[in-house]
């Protein structure tokens, strides 16, 4: 874990954060700045700065953000309706917390592009 990354402070429960989903890999919690009536963060408990960075040993963590992504959507009751995930890689596409993480959204209509 990294000792200024935001998203490792709320791991180690330094920070607070309405959690949604916690297993052994991966948190998700609600996004304090919710773009959707649905808007979940899903983090691996392990600090990965960011998409590219994954390799052989930890490219299983992606299924595990999927995963974990459906069984919350099923529980916020937007499985059937959609939802969108989106993982951001590097600054220009957005990423502001240089841990990855995802993003599902949804309870709404969603447009493309999205920005």
């Amino acid at each position: 874990m990294s000792n200024d990354c935001t998203f490792c402070k709320i791991i180690k429960g330094e920070i607070k954060s309405s959690i949604v989903y916690e297993n052994d890999s991966v948190l998700a919690f609600k996004d304090i700045a919710p773009k959707a009536p649905v808007h979940v963060v899903v983090i691996p408990k392990t600090h990965i700065e960011k998409i590219s960075d994954l390799n052989q040993q930890n490219k299983g963590i992606i299924s595990e953000l999927v995963m974990a992504a459906n069984g919350i959507a099923r529980k916020t009751n937007i499985a059937t309706t959609g939802y969108r995930l989106v993982l951001n890689c590097g600054q220009d596409a957005g990423q502001a917390v240089f841990h990855i993480h995802m993003h599902i959204l949804g309870g709404r209509k969603m447009t493309w592009p999205p920005g």
